[in-house]
């Protein structure tokens, strides 16, 4: 009888997890689809960080502080900015759907609760993953080089793409506290700093020393950092792997379970 039990148990969590997933991946097809409906913004946001790339690279300059080729430490840095930048798409289709009822009208169908925001999630992680390719391509038509191997290269990409997924989530969470489209923009606000209070333009050595330590505890620095020494930059800051590992899985443990139970919350 109890062997009945537990294997009637386990069928049906095995159940509520393929179903999960299927209604997952049917909100990633969702988001996917308003790719093809509205091009133009995707288009911008592939093109905004390559425009910072030549901008940082060869009108304004930069570079204190720097060993070696300016570009080869900016590109990582870039790289790791553009993952911090770039979650008002994400924020703004969240705000919409919770003010057009469409969420209301998820909550009618037999789905798993949050499949929205992981199908929301997907597809920003597959826009970030082209955004890199895109930004790496524009780098060595430059002449940047990464001097790192093949697995080394595997993981820094990996780093970003970690990097990008913790920020998500605090987006996410963020975009459902301010509830309404119109109110993101000075959420959106909040991710300046982040961005450039860190080292992807230039190195601490070169700041002033309290900001030089702000610099150095900014999460972005680290991954900057740790994917620079991947790529084998010369001249690069001494590099903390598990700091760059470690950062990104902090927020998440904090902000993924807040921004799923925020959702709950809104959804009853």
């Amino acid at each position: 009888m109890t062997t009945t039990t537990a294997t009637t148990a386990t069928t049906a969590h095995t159940g509520v997890g393929r179903h999960a997933l299927t209604d997952s991946w049917t909100m990633t097809r969702r988001e996917l689809a308003h790719w093809a409906r509205q091009p133009v913004q995707m288009l911008v946001g592939l093109v905004f960080p390559v425009m910072l790339l030549l901008m940082f690279g060869y009108l304004i300059g930069g570079g204190r502080g720097v060993t070696g080729d300016y570009l080869d430490y900016l590109v990582p840095g870039m790289l790791a900015l553009t993952m911090a930048f770039g979650l008002e798409g994400t924020m703004l289709a969240v705000t919409q759907d919770l003010n057009k009822g469409v969420i209301d009208r998820f909550r009618s169908m037999p789905m798993a609760n949050g499949a929205v925001l992981v199908g929301r999630s997907v597809a920003d992680m597959l826009q970030s993953a082209v955004g890199l390719a895109v930004l790496m391509a524009v780098a060595l038509a430059l002449g940047w080089r990464a001097h790192g191997g093949p697995a080394a290269f595997l993981g820094a990409v990996g780093l970003l793409l970690l990097f990008r997924f913790a920020m998500l989530w605090i987006g996410i969470h963020l975009a459902m506290l301010a509830g309404r489209p119109e109110l993101l923009t000075a959420v959106q606000i909040l991710v300046w700093p982040v961005g450039f209070l860190s080292n992807a333009l230039a190195t601490p050595a070169s700041m002033p020393d309290w900001l030089g330590t702000v610099v150095d505890w900014n999460p972005m620095s680290h991954t900057a950092t740790a994917v620079r020494h991947l790529f084998g930059t010369p001249g690069a800051e001494a590099p903390h792997l598990w700091t760059a590992i470690a950062w990104p899985l902090a927020l998440l443990a904090v902000f993924f379970p807040l921004a799923v139970r925020r959702f709950a919350r809104l959804s009853k």
